[in-house]
């Protein structure tokens, strides 16, 4: 029997076959896990979202000072009073246009007075305060930090509760005490809507008497020229023209009913020392002339100038319900957005208590995450100043006031929904 054996190539041949299947076979066992992890780090990236194609025209949406009006030019205001007295002829007459035409657009009754006063709202709504409050008990009602810092100053600084009896109904960020339980017997403080929580009172203010005995003080900085004032139901009513008109800060508007009037001339404070900036009567009489153009101090004539170019622009697109309608038509586009995405929704628990100017919106987000979306949004040049009021639970608010074009809101909707994504993918 002859044995045959492979050659020498033979053998080396399959030796290196051998080796080679090993080989890929160890190749494909690694490559395994290799391409799994591969399609791991792939499922982990997230793709970025195309950019919404239309940005808003005006991406100023700030809580205060606020939007100018659409088509502002400084250039157009009248300079005439720059370098004049206030209290010249003609910076009279301009102080009193001012003064007449805030009557007129705003509807104010003919026996109400308005006049121009220093530091804002703040200030006039302080001076309502430490002139008057103290003649009866007081019922301070707040839901926001602003009417929260009226409730403080009311017992911490004009020591109410040492003479009267003061009483606090107040309510969480979103939501509104139960306004029923004021008495028209007292004197009631509020703000007529909440500019940090985007919350305020009814059409109509119904929970105020007809036939109270009390005054009412109401802080309306960010409601007038925006939402509808009831003006038999208000005897004391503050504002800043830097709110909804755009107008420049530092001066602050008081309006005073024939009660109010009242108040101020048959009664004076004890021990209540009051600066003069303060001082609203003198003998048992009005100070009339600040009702009149004859400022308590001297005025910032080019903000004046700047209020009367805003009051201009104010009746050209028809006056209060002009304005009215344009704050609620903002309102509207916020709410259509809102009704189509479940990760956001207003910090107003009530439909009939949201603002139509501070809009105050939650998010499926953690204060950073908020925080992110925000700065994204300013960074893309789109929308400035949304960040919620510091003392608000963690929101965006944005602004929607009489001089905020529509358009403008309605093209930062999808924004806020691309920003969104960014933020909660990362």
């Amino acid at each position: 029997m002859i044995m045959r054996f492979p050659s020498a190539a033979a053998v080396r041949a399959t030796s290196r076959f051998a080796v080679n299947k090993a080989a890929l076979q160890a190749n494909a066992s690694a490559a395994a896990p290799a391409a799994t992890m591969a399609a791991q780090r792939l499922s982990g990236i997230r793709l970025m979202s195309a950019e919404p194609s239309t940005k808003p025209q005006n991406i100023e949406f700030s809580s205060g000072p606020c939007k100018k009006r659409p088509g502002y030019d400084v250039s157009n205001l009248d300079l005439r009073i720059l370098g004049r007295s206030h209290r010249s002829k003609l910076g009279k007459e301009r102080l009193a246009l001012a003064i007449s035409e805030t009557k007129r657009i705003l509807g104010v009754p003919d026996d109400y007075l308005v006049g121009i006063v220093p530091a804002s709202d703040t200030g006039a709504y302080e001076m309502a305060m430490w002139n008057m409050l103290g003649a009866r008990d007081v019922d301070v009602c707040h839901w926001e930090s602003f009417g929260k810092g009226w409730f403080a100053d009311a017992i911490s600084h004009l020591k109410l509760r040492d003479t009267v009896n003061v009483t606090e109904h107040t309510a969480d960020y979103g939501e509104l005490p139960d306004l029923s339980k004021t008495s028209g017997d007292n004197d009631i403080c509020f703000t007529f809507n909440g500019t940090t929580s985007g919350v305020r009172v009814p059409d109509g203010a119904d929970f105020i008497s007809d036939d109270r005995t009390g005054l009412t003080m109401c802080d309306a900085t960010s409601a007038c020229f925006a939402m509808n004032m009831p003006w038999d139901k208000l005897d004391v009513t503050t504002y800043s023209w830097q709110k909804v008109l755009g107008g420049e800060g530092a001066h602050g508007v008081l309006i005073l009913s024939p009660r109010a009037v009242e108040r101020l001339e048959s009664y004076t404070p004890e021990n209540r020392p009051l600066p003069k900036i303060f001082r609203l009567a003198k003998k048992g009489k009005i100070e009339a002339g600040i009702f009149k153009g004859a400022t308590i101090n001297t005025p910032s004539m080019i903000a004046v100038e700047d209020y009367i170019d805003a009051l201009q622009w104010a009746d050209s697109v028809g006056g209060q319900p002009g304005l009215v309608k344009r704050a609620e038509d903002n309102l509207a586009a916020v709410e259509s957005f809102v009704a189509e995405n479940d990760w956001i929704d207003f910090l107003a628990k009530d439909k009939a208590t949201r603002s139509s100017t501070s809009v105050c919106l939650t998010l499926d987000l953690d204060p950073d995450q908020i925080k992110k979306l925000v700065a994204l949004l300013d960074d893309k040049e789109v929308a400035l100043d949304i960040g919620g009021y510091r003392d608000a639970p963690p929101s965006i608010r944005i602004w929607c006031g009489s001089t905020v074009e529509k358009e403008d809101v309605e093209a930062l909707m999808p924004w806020l929904k691309w920003a969104y994504d960014e933020v909660k993918g990362n």
